[in-house]
């Protein structure tokens, strides 16, 4: 075989095609890696909920309920994503204000195979389609969530009314006021122009660049930092379960009888089957396969262990002996408290954040929900709710790069911005306050609308024979 030197023209040719190709090359793609890592990670959170929720949530409550609650938490899921395919990843992730977006991609509309969806770092893309279903796999965990917290005593019916509701006027908001933004592709593009811009055309390039940052949520234009859903996921369905179980009032018996988990296997395996889904809620939240996304996950990890730890080890000084349960819950806890800060904590951080989560959350799910004596089932606002607060308000101070954060990234100056901790602090807690009321009292209003349409509750009698049977007419174990 002979090479033949190209003539004059052919090496014009290749010159003009080896342009081309190099011009072609240098436009927005999709990285390859990002985007697997990112369908992984979609696939894991999936596997949190179903089986994952369903299970830990179904062993804890009694035989009689159990299928009861697989149902609720599959019903969950399924719904949610059909919904978010019709208006709810548009009016979430598209402009329109500050509080929530508009319908430009309802149905899915110009959202296309070739579509890309920004990451955390300029030029980094992934596919929007991608992105559309890593983010519909969040909107379907946490109304999931929260029927944990009035179990055994809820009218199939009225969650069937109340989680559309519920995703559309309070998950959708709050996750559009926390995650939204122009991202960074369009910021870099903004500020490179300013700075290349002659003087008589400064202002029109600061205005666009003013115009761009703001096009933003309104809890990440105060600059309140959530990696993974601190805020959006647990303090937003850890409120709205307790106001559920507060409306719908005390299973009949409680405090009376005995109301032991059926199946504390199931829940190891439903516990253990969230700690590996975690992994893509957390790790995914990066966007990219990145550094970063090993500090997630290694922060991922080592919240939870020591979460776990920490439940166990201070439950068998105060009440004598270590449960399983205990080390189960403890590691759930940990996991929710890691969720905020893992992108943005250093690993030993992480471990202190799980410390005190795990400690906290046993506090509040032993010692002031007997002293209040309202009947959270599955303690779905002592380990979510209150774990969700520790960890939105901890990340203001973890992220600090002199405690081993990470800091945070000003895109326009093109580096990691200064730490003021007075000013993450604010925006922490304005975040968390937010949170709290848009959903506490937002719930609280879907809970009675239900209330008058379905009804929200049981009769004793169905309650006494069982959700399962009552509701429909199956049972979880024929022995």
């Amino acid at each position: 075989m002979t090479f033949k030197r190209p003539s004059g023209a052919g090496l014009a040719a290749f010159a003009v095609g080896l342009f081309a190709a190099t011009a072609a090359y240098a436009d927005p793609t999709v990285n390859k890696g990002d985007n697997a890592w990112m369908m992984t990670s979609t696939v894991l959170v999936l596997l949190m909920t179903v089986p994952g929720l369903a299970l830990f949530y179904g062993g804890l409550v009694r035989s009689k309920n159990m299928l009861s609650v697989l149902m609720q938490v599959l019903y969950t899921t399924c719904i949610v994503m059909i919904i978010w395919a019709l208006y709810g990843y548009s009016i979430t992730f598209t402009g329109g204000s500050a509080y929530i977006g508009g319908f430009s991609k309802a149905f899915l509309a110009g959202v296309t195979p070739d579509s890309m969806a920004a990451s955390f770092t300029a030029d980094a893309n992934i596919s929007e389609l991608v992105y559309f279903c890593f983010q519909m796999t969040f909107a379907a965990i946490t109304p999931g969530l929260i029927v944990g917290a009035f179990a055994e005593r809820t009218k199939f019916a009225a969650i069937a009314l109340f989680i559309p509701l519920w995703v559309t006027l309070i998950y959708f908001p709050i996750a559009h006021m926390v995650w939204y933004w122009a991202g960074p592709d369009a910021i870099v593009a903004a500020a490179k122009a300013l700075a290349a811009a002659a003087p008589d055309a400064k202002a029109a390039a600061q205005a666009k660049l003013d115009e761009v940052m703001a096009d933003a949520g309104q809890v990440f234009l105060w600059g309140a930092l959530d990696f993974a859903g601190g805020t959006v996921v647990h303090i937003n369905a850890g409120i709205a379960g307790l106001v559920g179980c507060l409306i719908i009032g005390k299973r009949t018996g409680y405090g009376k009888e005995l109301m032991a988990p059926h199946s504390l296997t199931m829940t190891m395996i439903g516990a253990c089957l969230l700690w590996v889904g975690w992994f893509g809620f957390n790790v995914g939240s990066n966007l990219e396969a990145s550094g970063t996304a090993g500090l997630a996950m290694t922060n991922t990890f080592l919240a939870t262990a020591v979460a776990a730890m920490a439940w166990m080890f201070a439950e068998w000084m105060t009440k004598g002996h270590p449960s399983l349960l205990g080390a189960a819950s403890g590691a759930v806890a940990g996991l929710v408290a890691v969720t905020p800060a893992c992108g943005y904590s250093g690993p030993m951080g992480a471990m202190v954040l799980g410390l005190v989560a795990g400690v906290v959350c046993l506090f509040f799910c032993t010692v002031i929900k007997n002293a209040l004596g309202y009947d959270d089932s599955l303690d779905v606002f002592g380990v979510h709710c209150v774990g969700g607060i520790i960890g939105a308000l901890a990340t203001g101070i973890l992220v600090n790069p002199a405690l081993g954060g990470t800091g945070v990234m000003d895109y326009v100056a093109g580096k990691i911005g200064d730490y003021d901790m007075v000013t993450q602090m604010i925006s922490q807690c304005k975040a968390v306050a937010t949170t709290l009321v848009w959903s506490g009292v937002g719930s609280a209003i879907l809970f009675k609308v239900v209330d008058v349409i379905v009804g929200l509750r049981v009769n004793v009698e169905v309650e006494r024979e069982g959700l399962d049977v009552t509701e429909h007419t199956e049972r979880a174990y024929n022995m």
